[in-house]
Formats: C-alpha cells, structure tokens, sequence
C-alpha cells in the first residue's frame, strides 16, 4: 500500500483506523561488527512498537471490503467506516479442537458468516485446523472439497515411521543445542496424530489469503509464566511477524529462530516449517507423565523401525546398542508406569559385561537397590539412562543416535520450545531485564496458562469490537472467559464484566458485554444441553483430549456438534453484530 492509498484510506476510515492500521512502527537499526563466519545480512528485522506490521494493515484495509459486503448481504447496513472488527477464536483441546473449529469454520460458511470474520486466533489444537486450512490459499472460497480432504486425511492417513525419523534427524540437523522436545513432540506424536508432514512454511502463507480471515497463531514464553512475568508471556506468531503481543516487540516471521544481537541478525537460521508450529503450539494434551510415556513409545517405534530397515548392514556393536537402547527406554516406562523393572536392569546387565564396565558398574548399583525392595525414583532412571547412553554411543556418531541420545536429554531436563531470543541484548522499555538477557527463550503450548487466544485478540491495535470464542475446553466450560476477565483486570485491559450463570450444564451462547471500547464477548461452550440433547458428560467422555485417533464417524460426529453452535445461534450472531455497529457509530 503505497503513501497515496494510505491517505484515501485514512480518509475512509477515520482516525480509529488512523492509529492502528496505518502508523508506521519505529524499527531499532543498531549495526555491529559480524564475524566473518556469521550471516551477512545487514538489516535489522526487529520491530520495537505497538503497531501492526504493515503487512498486516493491508490485509485489514482489503478485509474490510469484504466484510462490509458480507454484512450487507446478511441484510445488515454498515457504514464503511463503522465495518466491526470480529475475531474468532479457537481454544485448545487436542484432536478434538481442531476438528470442532473446522465444524464451526463450515456452519459460518454455509450460514454466509464466515467473510464477516477479520480475524481467526488459535491456540493449541485449534491451530492444527489453521494450519490444515491456511494451508490452500483462499481457503474460504473452496471450504467443502477442504473438509473432505481433511477428514480423509484424519480417518485414513498415516505417515511412516521412517518418515518421522528422517524428520526428526533432519530437526536434530538444523537445531543441534537447540533441538528440544518440541522437535521430538512435533515429529513424532503431532505428525501421527494429524497424518502428516507438513514441510511448507508459514511465510508461504503471506498475500495467499486475500479472501480470508487474518490468522494468529499463540503461544507463551515458559519462563515468563514460571517467573509471573505475564505481560511478557504472550507470544503470537503469524505469516508475517512473531513477537510479544502485550510488550510490543517483533520480528519478521522468516527470522524467528534466527541468532540475533542487540536488534542485529547476526547469522540465519532456518525458518520452522508447519509441522513444527504445530508441536510448539499444541504440546499440552496430557500431563507430564503421560506425554513421557508417548515419547517413549515413539523412541521404541523409531528404534524398532531402523533395526528393521538396516538389519542386514548393522554390525554387532550397533546390534548391541540398539538392544540396549530398547531396554533402557522400557526400563524407563517401567519407573513411570510404577512397575518393576528388573529385567530390563538383568537384561542391560547382560549386553554391557566386559565390553562397558563402567556401565555395568552403573547397573550393578541400580539393580541392587531394586532386588533389595527398594523403589527408584523417575531422576534416577533417567541419570542412570544418560550415564549408559553416553558410555554406549560414544562409539557411534550422526543420525539417530545422536537424536536419541539428545531426546533421553531432553526429557530429563523436560526442555521445551528452545528457540533463538531475537531481542537479546536490547533495550525495550516495557520488556522485563530478564527476557532481554537471555540468548534464548522456552516457548510453549498457550493453553497452559489459559486456553483460549484472548490476548492476540486484545492486542490494542487490532481494534477488536466482538469476540466469537468457541471454547473447546475439557472441564469448566467457564474458565478461559473467567481467566480472561481477571487477567485483564489485572493487566488493565478493556473486557467486560463476567458474571458466570448457575445452571449446572451450559447453554450454547452467552454474551458478556461492556461500554464503550470494551469489546463484546460472545462465548460458545462446545458440549451443551441444547446440542448434546442433555447428554453433555457422555459426549465429554466419549471426545477426551487423551484421544489421539479419531475414526471417520467420530470426526463427522463432532463436527456436526460444533455446526450446531453456529446454526441454532445465527439470529443471536447477527443481533450481536447489528450492536456493535450501533456501538461504534
């Protein structure tokens, strides 16, 4: 958009639009000597500000075209200054929340809603489905062919073992002291559980949706949540930019990742694919144990798979390594699971006698706790584990070993999402001391500190005025909108008060609203008395974030359930669009 269409459209739009849309954001150039080995690139791609990027202004600027003509083909008069922002969003649940966003995405289509949309937030699983769709450019023009391809794809894909191993070594490759359990996670649990290995990248999406919602995908930097930083804690990712959305500090999208000094990319790494993004935002579908024991059962498949793909070519000191390798990753699942696992240590001690007697050593002791009655704790497991592991693979260098070996790492250290701190060694103002220090940040699945991507929403410059939250949450169908509301009181940020109704079992459409610049709430529990017919635990039960495969009447079934929020409640929608505009104006 060049500075003559920036003018017309301030003109259109008014001055709201004027700060948000079309200020132009300060961008920190602080040049430094780079060595002569770093990336030569010499411009900054940091951008230090509470602006939308620029490519992000001309999508909202062309979307509001279409908006204005969906409203007014739904029989609603909107002036063209006055066309609603309206953001969707997308909360976590695993399997069950891409699929229930995918069914909600359709019901908006078929109930000609769908071009209202400006944005479209996801966390967790329903990021998943963002990526599934954001994948096809204009997506929303050719929904129906999409869905079926997806729900092929769900109830019949699978993708290979050795696939998932390549993968894995090919992350090992690009990362090495980065490489975290979010590879291993999005390569080997993610890639089973949505059927595929999506390589393409999210810059690819950039001016390939002109026709659809703006997308924002959410996580949080880990050690901002430990240490209660929380204004820190939001992080958005989107095809053009990724950074904090509350302290206003960004990078381009194909730098994320990258080595950065003090505002300066000083050498290039290369850019996440999907599949990645899908790990680093959907890795909280269980507790700690259970996601273990998944990763655990991956390494035994990757390592049972490579024996069977090299058994002609291994020589017996590798033969040997990969029992042992087996052994200590059943031995591991057994401390876990509470089980006894002495023979696996009786097995162990067998393959390193005389060749490792240091190992040996180390097993020995541990195998004499066990016999004597004695219980071993998970962190002795592991340091037992990594002190064999590194005995045994000395010897053997590359590939999958070294990715196992990092792996074992990984989860006793429980290292997540380490990722390249593009604004180390700067100075932001409203960024804490702490995060600018760092070489590195822990990003994670948002739905750990709450499940619902409000704060992108919230983001002061996107202007929201109504909010769709479809809430696909286990347990308390009220607590994203009930966190939201006392993290924004906290945090001083616009959002209507919240007063949770008594009934038991929730309806499927509640609206939450405030004056003036408080945007409305519109909330949309997924199982309810009206679409679940009364029978809400049964369909809870049947559809747990712990169901990692769904069958075709499954995937059908629920998507239906996620429709009907949308259907039964159009009137409801449209009155609710209808005030906001009455609001704005």
């Amino acid at each position: 958009m060049d500075e003559q269409e920036v003018r017309q459209a301030t003109q259109r739009y008014g001055s709201r639009t004027l700060e948000s849309q079309f200020q132009i954001s300060p961008v920190y150039h602080t040049p430094l000597p780079l060595k002569p080995h770093l990336c030569n690139v010499c411009c900054s791609e940091v951008r230090i500000g509470h602006t939308l990027s620029e490519a992000e202004r001309q999508h909202v600027a062309k979307r509001r075209y279409k908006v204005q003509e969906c409203l007014i083909k739904t029989g609603i008069h909107c002036p063209e200054d006055k066309v609603p922002n309206i953001a969707v969003l997308g909360s976590g649940g695993g399997l069950r929340a891409m699929i229930s966003l995918l069914g909600s995405l359709s019901q908006l289509k078929e109930g000609a809603l769908l071009d209202s949309i400006m944005y479209l937030c996801g966390v967790s699983g329903s990021t998943w489905c963002m990526a599934s769709v954001y994948d096809k450019k204009d997506w929303s023009t050719n929904l129906e062919t999409l869905n079926k391809n997806i729900i092929q794809r769900l109830a019949e894909g699978s993708v290979s073992w050795s696939a998932i191993g390549e993968k894995l070594v090919k992350y090992y490759n690009e990362k090495k002291d980065n490489f975290s359990l979010t590879d291993v996670w999005a390569a080997v649990i993610v890639s089973k559980m949505v059927k595929e290995i999506n390589e393409n990248k999210l810059s690819g999406q950039r001016n390939n949706y002109p026709k659809d919602p703006y997308p924002v995908y959410t996580v949080i930097d880990k050690q901002c949540k430990c240490e209660n930083l929380l204004a820190d804690s939001w992080f958005e990712i989107t095809p053009d930019d990724s950074g904090y959305s509350l302290t206003g500090a960004y990078v381009d999208s194909t730098s994320f990742g990258s080595q950065f000094n003090n505002g300066q990319k000083i050498q290039h790494w290369p850019e996440m694919d999907m599949l990645y993004l899908q790990g680093l935002c959907g890795s909280a579908l269980g507790d700690t144990e259970e996601i273990k024991k998944a990763i655990y059962e991956a390494i035994k498949h990757l390592i049972k798979g490579k024996i069977g793909c090299m058994e002609e070519s291994r020589t017996p000191p590798e033969q040997k390594a990969d029992k042992v390798l087996l052994a200590l990753v059943d031995l591991n699942l057994c401390v876990l699971n509470g089980e006894d696992p002495t023979q696996y240590l009786k097995t162990l001690k067998e393959l390193l006698k005389e060749k490792h007697p240091e190992a040996e050593e180390c097993t020995l002791h541990v195998l004499k706790k066990v016999t004597s009655g004695e219980k071993i704790s998970e962190e002795e497991a592991q340091k037992y584990t990594l002190c064999v592991c590194k005995i045994i693979i000395v010897s053997f260098e590359g590939g999958m070993w070294d990715v196992i070996k990092k792996a074992f790492q990984r989860i006793w250290g429980w290292t997540w999402g380490t990722t390249n701190n593009f604004i180390y060694n700067m100075k932001v103002k409203d960024v804490h001391p702490s995060v600018l220090q760092s070489q590195t940040r822990p990003y994670i699945d948002a739905g750990l500190l709450l499940n619902s991507p409000y704060f992108t929403a919230l983001r002061k410059e996107r202007h929201v005025d109504l909010i769709i939250s479809l809430d696909f949450s286990s347990g308390d169908p009220f607590l994203t909108v009930k966190e939201a509301a006392k993290m924004c009181k906290e945090r001083h940020i616009p959002f209507p008060n919240v007063v949770i109704p008594k009934e038991k079992t929730p309806l499927d459409f509640y609206v939450f609203e405030g004056s003036g610049d408080v945007p409305t709430v519109i909330h949309i529990p997924l199982f309810n008395i009206v679409n679940c017919n009364g029978e809400v635990e049964k369909w809870r039960e049947r559809y747990s974030t712990s169901k990692w495969t769904y069958s075709r009447e499954d995937i059908t079934d629920l998507m239906e359930k996620a429709a009907l929020n949308i259907k039964n409640n159009k009137k409801k929608l449209i009155q609710e669009i209808e005030k906001t505009i009455s609001k704005n104006k």
